[in-house]
């Protein structure tokens, strides 16, 4: 295996360091078929933030993309960060939810796509248990894209629906959500273009993002981000984005970073408590929170390399916890789906431990489930 490249603020492969081509849109590396990763975010420059521009566009400056990529955008980001206090302890809600299409995957969609465009690609695929399916129909129909989405026959109705209205091709797959994304590959092995949000880093720059206002809304960094996890790519771009802030000098340190799984399905918990010996723990078993219901997380080393240099721990969720956190969470006004909802257990149990501020991230709306 060849050596890792340095790290750069290009993207390259993880594997052989072959910069991304300069033509083309592959989800991985033409090479040798290892990912792509952009492990260092372009320079974050507070007097580049161009407030001229709508949400996450302000920060253009640290997405990567080229000048000429068009920016699609149908007004994702600058989300409300919530003031409050849960189980004694001060925490802040960042309603992800208000994004356009419903859920933060709008975010990486925006960038992605952008992206896609910008080298023109007319047609894709994705896999995805919903939201990230949803999110990139969306913005494939904002950019005159045509979009083919597979999902597990478990993805939850309201989610097919939205993604069918978005003019997108809904692929049903009778299986796991493993067996879907291996239908979409099989497809890219025909010759579709893929937007793997779990391959293509641009939606982990979009993530980033997640970072940057944050640290606008709270004038400081949090001591603590707790974030639902299932391929992780929003826990890595959110502490990426916050590496980003700490490089610039911006803020003292990054947060501690909390990631949640639901115990059904919590293979990097079971990693991270355990060790090798927590891989025949890594079952794909049914789960509420199916968005986070991932058994073979992409980059799960490096998530679990950047919980544990932040300070930060990974927590898992039963099942009879979560429609109860769904309920605490509505009582306060925030009604999001059951996947969203694990981050209440999850707060309850650790909140002796976080360092405050904590900043709670509610990842998906409620109206995206019949439950």
């Amino acid at each position: 295996m060849s050596t890792p490249p340095a790290v750069t603020t290009e993207i390259r492969c993880t594997n052989c360091g072959s910069p991304y081509p300069e033509a083309g849109a592959p989800y991985r590396c033409p090479r040798c078929l290892a990912p792509f990763d952009l492990p260092r975010l372009p320079r974050f420059d507070p007097a580049g933030v161009d407030e001229r521009q709508p949400g996450i566009w302000r920060y253009r400056q640290a997405f990567g993309l080229d000048e000429a990529a068009p920016r699609v955008t149908l007004g994702e980001g600058n989300t409300p960060l919530l003031q409050g206090e849960a189980f004694g302890r001060r925490v802040a809600f960042k309603l992800e939810f208000a994004n356009p299409s419903g859920s933060f995957k709008d975010r990486g969609a925006a960038v992605a796509v952008s992206f896609l465009r910008s080298r023109g690609v007319v047609e894709a695929v994705e896999d995805s248990s919903g939201n990230a399916g949803a999110s990139f129909a969306a913005y494939a129909a904002a950019a005159g894209m045509r979009a083919r989405v597979f999902v597990p026959d478990t993805a939850s109705g309201p989610k097919r629906r939205q993604i069918e209205a978005y003019g997108a091709e809904v692929v049903r797959i009778l299986g796991s959500r493993q067996q879907a994304a291996e239908a979409a590959r099989r497809a890219v092995d025909e010759g579709a273009v893929y937007a793997s949000h779990a391959y293509l880093p641009h939606w982990l720059a979009g993530y980033a993002t997640i970072a940057y206002e944050v640290f606008e809304q709270l004038g400081a960094a949090p001591g603590s981000v707790v974030v639902p996890v299932g391929q992780g790519g929003l826990l890595l771009g959110i502490g990426r984005g916050f590496e980003a802030l700490a490089r610039q000098g911006l803020i003292e340190r990054a947060p501690a970073l909390v990631g949640v799984q639901a115990l059904a399905c919590a293979p990097l918990w079971a990693l991270y408590q355990y060790g090798s010996a927590g891989l025949s723990l890594a079952a794909e078993g049914e789960t509420l929170a199916e968005g986070v219901r991932v058994r073979r997380p992409l980059r799960g080393d490096l998530v679990l390399q950047m919980v544990h240099d932040s300070g930060g721990t990974l927590l898992a969720v039963d099942e009879p916890d979560i429609l109860p956190g769904r309920q605490a969470l509505a009582r306060r006004g925030f009604y999001v789906e059951p996947t969203s909802a694990i981050v209440w257990k999850a707060l309850e149990t650790s909140s002796a431990q976080l360092a405050e501020p904590v900043v709670v991230v509610l990842t998906g709306s409620g109206l995206k489930t019949l439950i």
